[in-house]
């Protein structure tokens, strides 16, 4: 029998008041037991909107459309009291700012344990010592229970949140550009600590993020998203070695590297689409250098790569962008 996938997103559109065309536009995701997938795009793109949906956080007043399943169940037809259930054990998040995330006059001990004590999920001492357990996970000792937030350090914290997210014991674990407050050295360890508790817990992860080499040193595959569409999607090293969308080579071509050739980054000229307008082609025609006709016409459909029936693309061109400079520069 094939697994159930952790989650699965189908067809998923949202649409907002005063808007001309939806803010995620038919997205397609999954998500399998265990594996790291990467959502990777610029700010504005959807990714946050996309990751949150697992939790059926929406924005207010918006029309949805399609499924959000989770462990198989649609978290979108859900009711009240099984939403609760999801929200309270089979998924966590981890926000980008930890400080955010808790209460700054709580001890990080009453911060761990509330959620599984206040649904009766644990007993006060079992989530103590599960609590306890946790830290120790992710490199901390147990005297950090009696600390405020305020006199931990900002990579100790996010340790701390993500030992929260995990106190459910959830199937799945959307970690919301978990490392953007934290510094090079604290972003490094965080990484490293999600990649070893995905593998000790068997937990599927879905990581949102901006940054490239991130997605790429941390996932098994990757979305690529533009203005509310998934542009690319594949296995983590096929994909950034032999990139089929536009986009996903041009953000290639302006991530810093230290082996990288020296002078001006190569830039993505114009701005993403505005939600104000309609939008009948492909997003990324009026800033890709491979458009035509057809690209402002007709948004372009999901397409595997002949030899490689796992790695698909939005393009209408993407053919011409496998053996190009692109392609080379990268492979």
């Amino acid at each position: 029998m094939t697994p159930v996938n952790t989650l699965e997103i189908r067809g998923l559109r949202i649409t907002l008041p005063g808007t001309a065309r939806p803010v995620l536009d038919g997205v397609d995701l999954t998500v399998g037991p265990g594996e790291t997938v990467a959502l990777v795009g610029e700010s504005g793109s959807g990714k946050s909107l996309t990751s949150r949906s697992a939790l059926r956080l929406m924005p207010p007043r918006a029309a949805v459309e399609g499924e959000v399943r989770v462990g198989g169940r649609d978290v979108l037809t859900m009711d009240a009291a099984e939403l609760r259930a999801v929200r309270a054990g089979k998924v966590a998040m981890v926000f980008q700012d930890p400080r955010a995330a808790v209460n700054p006059l709580r001890r990080i001990g009453d911060f761990l344990t509330e959620s599984v004590t206040l649904t009766k999920a644990m007993s006060r001492a079992d989530a103590a010592a599960r609590a306890a357990g946790l830290l120790r996970a992710v490199g901390l000792d147990d005297s950090v229970l009696h600390k405020y937030p305020g006199q931990v350090s900002g990579g100790m914290l996010q340790r701390v949140v993500i030992a929260a997210a995990l106190m459910g014991d959830p199937a799945l674990l959307l970690a919301d550009e978990p490392t953007t407050a934290l510094d090079v050295t604290s972003q490094a360890e965080v990484i490293a600590l999600l990649a070893g508790l995905r593998e000790r817990f068997g937990t599927g992860l879905l990581f949102v993020t901006h940054d490239l080499d991130l997605a790429a040193a941390i996932s098994d595959r990757v979305y690529v998203m533009y203005a509310g569409r998934i542009a690319e999607s594949g296995p983590a090293e096929t994909l950034f070695a032999r990139p089929r969308h536009p986009y996903t080579a041009a953000l290639l071509a302006s991530t810093p590297r230290m082996d990288g050739p020296r002078g001006r980054l190569a830039a993505i000229e114009g701005q993403p689409p505005d939600l104000r307008e309609p939008l009948p082609g492909c997003a990324f025609a009026v800033r890709c250098p491979l458009a035509t006709e057809v690209c402002d016409r007709r948004a372009p459909l999901p397409a595997a790569a002949p030899d490689r029936p796992d790695h698909r693309a939005a393009c209408h061109h993407s053919d011409r962008l496998e053996g190009s400079n692109a392609d080379a520069r990268h492979h």
